[in-house]
């Protein structure tokens, strides 16, 4: 247990420690090697605790209290906030939230005996692996990135402590909430995350960031009322106050369903469904490692942590059937207002938006074949996304844009960081690549479930993410003679950490069949009970090789194309009498500029109407399925 604690405290005591550095060099060397210390222990309590489920009983109550005077502060604390900003939604909430925080503690919390407080197993090992490795990954690039940050804004004071303090707060609260089987504890972890993603979004402090900081904060103080709802019910009508007690329980009971529903509501905001999908378009206005963060290992990462916790108890019920919905529309129509968006970081931010659609689909049918298809997304999109984020992030410091229409010539000014996103495009939607196989998986399960929702959405969802990678994709590996090249100022930490998220994506790929022999299917079995043979998990000797032989050839395709090159590169063949690479002389003697462009059928695919479809579909479902419940129609 000594292990897992440490995990758990040691980023803490990193973000202390960061936000009195105020050298960089030191910063820097704090960070990494802090990073390679979280990184190092995630294997190691990977490599003590896989396949072998514990249960850890710890002396709570001092820390309860703690947790509970800690809840309360910043509860006062957002009720301030809300009030000087103007935002008074945000005060209104909190003042719920602090009133139902009390109610518990005082009448409920002491009565109520917690004998577990920690608990891990293989899904939570899985997260472990996300959390250490990912999210390290991305504090390691943000050294670099943040340098380059405040180059940028010279004028302004320096809050990089205050950055990476909050970063390392992240980590070590989404540890709590995997490694947690207190639902008091999760509940506190889950708010600390909250809140230091308000912050992180707002950190620039502009009026856009500030507005969509409290964006978060509101939707996101939803979530959590709905989480400490669902504890008030489970403590006062059966006295339970753990997940392994709760998974044990009969759903058929109106208030447990309830609860359940309540927690999956809660797992559906932190992962971004629809309706409450906008705080994390939001985001965007964060640098972005801070995106990276949200996006690929952490915060929407404990929404589907939750959901798919639960999925044992969600298969064939009605709030299985409202997770399902709602995670499937959100799929198709995030799916399709990315089509219409130019901005690289927005089109990563409707990207994950829709994969986490999938993932709470996959949930919410609840099968162990569409469970196994939701935790292997799950693993495959931190990695390729968390790679995007983070390449994007490199060229718009390098280019002045994040958006795509000005990333023709990539491949010439900037050949290393064209391939990396090139290759985590791929990894996003081309065969034999993880995510593909774990959508197809996906829909193999929906249509055995016979879910028509689900297979419809997913299968239209897909045939739309195609669409938009392959558009983006296109921009990239056009060529344009006479390029600049501006590759050399990217800083060594970006390089390294590029680099190993790549080498990260072909491994994973490479090695999915021995990680679903080794963490998923044992997760299953302990979850749903013996699962025999999962069809969408065989795979011959001689189809893992076909596999393999592809994936390889898939990935030589790419090294033409990567570094110097001794290939004469000509100009384009303009059709006119050429003034350069991109312009020529027309027929009235006047220089005409070349420009291609995509078509983003903005009129079809806006997100605006988008959006407000999806959110009105998902709202409905949400609040007929959760009145029925709580009135018992659906029992």
């Amino acid at each position: 247990m000594k292990d897992i604690l440490f995990m758990m405290v040691y980023p803490f005591v990193a973000a202390c420690l960061l936000l009195l550095v105020r050298n960089d060099r030191a910063r820097s060397a704090i960070t990494t090697v802090s990073a390679a210390v979280i990184i190092a222990t995630s294997v190691l309590v990977t490599y003590n605790y896989f396949g072998k489920p514990e249960v850890f009983t710890l002396n709570y109550e001092l820390i309860d209290l703690l947790m509970f005077l800690a809840e309360v502060i910043l509860g006062i604390v957002i009720i301030l906030l809300g009030v000087k900003h103007k935002k008074y939604w945000a005060s209104a909430l909190g003042i719920v939230q602090v009133i139902l925080s009390l109610y518990f503690e005082l009448t409920l919390a002491h009565d109520t005996h917690i004998e577990h407080a920690l608990y891990i197993d293989d899904l939570s090992v899985i997260m472990v692996l996300i959390i250490g490795i990912i999210g390290s990954l991305i504090t390691v690039y943000a050294v670099g990135y943040m340098r380059d940050f405040q180059k940028h804004h010279a004028g302004e004071k320096d809050r990089r402590p205050w950055f990476f303090f909050l970063m390392f707060v992240f980590l070590s609260a989404m540890y709590g909430i995997v490694l947690s089987n207190s639902l008091v504890w999760m509940l506190f972890f889950w708010e600390i995350t909250t809140l230091c993603s308000f912050a992180l979004i707002g950190f620039t402090k502009t009026d856009d960031a500030i507005n969509n900081s409290f964006r978060q904060l509101i939707l996101n103080l939803i979530g959590g009322i709905a989480f400490v709802s669902a504890n008030i019910i489970l403590a006062h009508d059966y006295g339970v106050l753990e997940l392994d007690k709760l998974l044990s329980m009969d759903v058929g009971a109106q208030y447990v369903l309830l609860a359940v529903g309540l927690l999956c509501v809660a797992g559906i905001v932190k992962s971004a469904q629809m309706p409450f999908h906008s705080w994390l378009l939001g985001a965007m206005v964060a640098p972005t490692p801070i995106s990276a963060l949200l996006h690929s290992s952490t915060m929407v990462k404990a929404g589907v942590f939750m959901v798919l916790k639960l999925s044992p108890l969600l298969c064939g019920n009605i709030i299985g059937w409202m997770v399902m919905a709602v995670g499937a529309v959100t799929f198709l129509m995030a799916s399709m207002a990315a089509v219409s968006q130019t901005n690289a970081k927005r089109v990563l931010a409707y990207s994950t938006i829709s994969n986490l659609g999938l993932i709470v689909t996959c949930a919410g049918v609840g099968t162990p074949e569409a469970v196994w298809a939701g935790i292997m997304l799950t693993v495959f999109h931190a990695i390729t996304k968390s790679l995007m984020f983070l390449c994007v992030g490199t060229v718009e410091h390098h280019i002045g844009s994040r958006d795509i229409e000005d990333m023709d010539g990539l491949f010439t000014r900037m050949p290393r960081i064209a391939l990396m996103m090139l290759i985590g495009i791929a990894g996003m939607f081309l065969a034999p690549l993880g995510m593909l196989i774990s959508k197809w998986a996906a829909i193999t399960s929906f249509i055995d479930s016979e879910y028509l929702i689900a297979i419809v959405c997913v299968v239209f969802g897909s045939a739309v993410t195609s669409f938009y990678w392959t558009k983006w994709m296109g921009k990239l590996v056009a060529i344009i003679s006479n390029g600049e090249g501006c590759e050399d100022t990217v800083h060594k930490q970006e390089w390294f950490v590029l680099r190993t998220l790549v080498v990260l994506t072909v491994l994973v790929c490479m090695a999915f069949p021995l990680l679903s022999d080794v963490l998923v299917i044992p997760w299953l079995e302990h979850a749903f009970g013996p699962v025999g043979d999962l069809s969408v998990t065989t795979l011959t000797d001689e189809n893992k090789l076909i596999l393999l032989i592809m994936l390889v050839a898939l990935f030589l395709v790419f090294i033409p194309f990567f570094g110097k090159s001794k290939r004469r590169v000509v100009s384009n063949y303009l059709a006119g009498v050429g003034d350069g690479n991109r312009s020529y002389t027309g027929s009235m003697g006047t220089t005409v500029e070349v420009n291609l462009r995509n078509w983003y059928m903005t009129s079809w695919f806006g997100e605006d109407r988008i959006g407000r479809i999806g959110s009105i579909l998902a709202s409905v479902t949400l609040i007929v399925v959760m009145v029925g419940v709580a009135g018992g129609v659906f029992l």
